[in-house]
């Protein structure tokens, strides 16, 4: 990510002002907006937290979420605001912990932002009850928390891993005649083999073979022999999330010479940066097939995103493009401008967004996704996850070392989802 930094003089450019112990940090600016002719309307003031300078060696980092928020309020305020309002962004290190979520979205309660929007967190039991308690809604985080797609309050802009999950079983319908597959043995990972199965079973294949993994281990080598041998030269699927790297070395190592078992995953668990870093087209991922949420990265639909990431990101090379978390950022702040321009000239609060997307507001991505729109005839309504809106995924495969489109367009898995045994 590179661009050239304009002369500061040529706009009020927005400052860093210093953290908090939590970790804030506030991109603001002061006096008119570059691009509007008169007074500016009041500020707009957002939180986007993600997991950054986490102790843990074992935590996910995604340093890429909070640098794309600040990155979209430079380009946002340097063309005149939201409907000529300034937008803030203040930024809080979740550290990849309980506490650290619960934390955060206090600090975003005592700071009375509009909303936590484009976040990433794995512990929504403990960021959601904070967020409820004061009425902050929370638009477009990456779907790595049950609650989001519970919430009252939450906004989601994708299915997150059950509509992967189900999409899945559609995509390996297409070419495998049987399926192991490898997940977490944990109470989520309890989850998964009804959503896979259920895709399997609309395309007419046996429900796949179930095999549970821990996610602490360093080797895989028993779970690789089982997928092996019970996938019946089919296909291997593994849903670890930062271990899935682990299992398919093991899983590599073990394979018989000129026996290749095809691979899969969703994203979350292989993602383009990981591919790139496990060596591209020499990649054990090689030829795997991947279920996501959003085209793929080469779509000329995020030429907008990279362009603003090019003309304002200044070099920072914690953002990465193809990295889904970033995406979905991006995603989530093109949702709040629609419910910020729908609040119109009333000061912009948590209750009027909460409102504004409660009533219909219909936010175009520019085919990143379909239109978006909360109200309740939109949501998909199962008990297990009532607030997804967005029931589309896409196919993908590993081609040359590039997550590649399989097939063109969305596929909507709505009654797979609907249809899961709960």
């Amino acid at each position: 990510m590179t661009g050239r930094r304009r002369p500061l003089l040529t706009r009020p450019f927005p400052g860093v002002i210093s953290a908090t112990a939590a970790g804030a940090v506030l991109l603001s600016g002061c006096g008119v907006l570059p691009g509007t002719t008169g007074g500016s309307r009041e500020p707009v003031t957002v939180m986007t937290w993600a997991p950054d300078r986490a102790e843990n060696i074992n935590a996910v980092k995604e340093a890429g979420v909070p640098a794309m928020a600040q990155t979209y309020a430079r380009w946002v305020n340097d063309t005149g605001g939201i409907d000529g309002r300034e937008l803030r962004v203040v930024v809080c290190d979740e550290g990849d912990t309980a506490i650290g979520a619960e934390r955060c979205a206090r600090e975003a309660v005592e700071k009375k932002v509009a909303a936590v929007v484009g976040s990433y967190s794995r512990h929504g039991q403990s960021f959601m009850p904070a967020l409820e308690a004061g009425g902050v809604p929370y638009i477009g985080g990456y779907g790595a928390s049950p609650e989001e797609f519970s919430s009252y309050l939450s906004y989601p802009v994708n299915g997150g891993q059950p509509a992967l999950l189900a999409g899945h079983g559609r995509q390996l319908g297409r070419s495998c005649e049987r399926v192991s597959l490898v997940r977490p043995d944990s109470i989520g990972g309890d989850g998964m083999p009804p959503l896979l199965n259920n895709g399997l079973l609309a395309a007419g294949l046996p429900a796949s073979t179930d095999i549970v993994a821990p996610l602490d281990a360093t080797s895989y080598d028993g779970q690789a022999t089982q997928a092996l041998r019970r996938s019946g030269g089919g296909c291997v699927t593994a849903v670890l999330g930062a271990r899935t790297e682990t299992f398919f070395d093991s899983f590599r190592r073990l394979e018989p010479d000129g026996g290749r078992v095809r691979i899969s995953s969703v994203l979350g668990s292989v993602s383009q940066p990981l591919i790139n870093r496990t060596g591209g087209r020499n990649s054990p991922f090689e030829g795997a097939y991947v279920t996501g949420w959003y085209p793929d990265a080469k779509s000329p639909r995020w030429k907008q995103m990279r362009d603003v990431v090019a003309e304002y990101a200044f070099g920072d090379n914690r953002i990465d493009p193809d990295d889904t978390a970033v995406q979905t950022t991006w995603i989530a702040y093109t949702a709040l401008r629609a419910a910020v321009r729908a609040v119109g000239d009333e000061d912009v609060t948590p209750g009027r967004i909460t409102a504004a997307l409660n009533r219909g507001v219909e936010v175009d991505t520019g085919g990143l996704t379909p239109t978006l729109r909360w109200r309740f005839g939109d949501l998909v309504g199962t008990s297990s996850y009532p607030r997804i809106v967005n029931t589309k995924v896409t196919f993908q495969v590993v081609r040359d070392g590039r997550l590649t489109a399989q097939r063109k367009g969305f596929v909507d898995v709505q009654e797979t989802l609907t249809d899961a045994p709960r």
